[in-house]
């Protein structure tokens, strides 16, 4: 199965496909949504299993992994695992 191409085409990515691997940044097996809408918005058109999901590379899961640790995404919902106490704060 030939494997999609996130960090080439990150830009590319509308904010909630983008929102999404954010969210997901353990994700192998991408849904067939997800698989579909990058599929539309990247023109690509990567092989699916019979399910129309594909799978991320080691390298395309760290890219994603990275993305989602730099917390230079957006994150709408203004929330943060394991954010440090801020000094002066309880």
């Amino acid at each position: 199965m030939t494997d999609m191409h996130i960090k080439e085409q990150w830009d590319r990515l509308s904010p909630a496909t983008r929102q999404w691997f954010i969210d997901n940044p353990g994700c192998v097996i991408v849904p067939r949504t997800i698989t579909a809408a990058i599929n539309t918005e990247t023109g690509e058109n990567a092989e699916t299993d019979a399910h129309g999901e594909t799978v991320l590379s080691a390298e395309e899961r760290a890219f994603v992994q990275a993305r989602s640790h730099d917390g230079t995404t957006a994150n709408p919902t203004g929330h943060r695992f394991f954010d440090p106490v801020q000094p002066g704060l309880p």
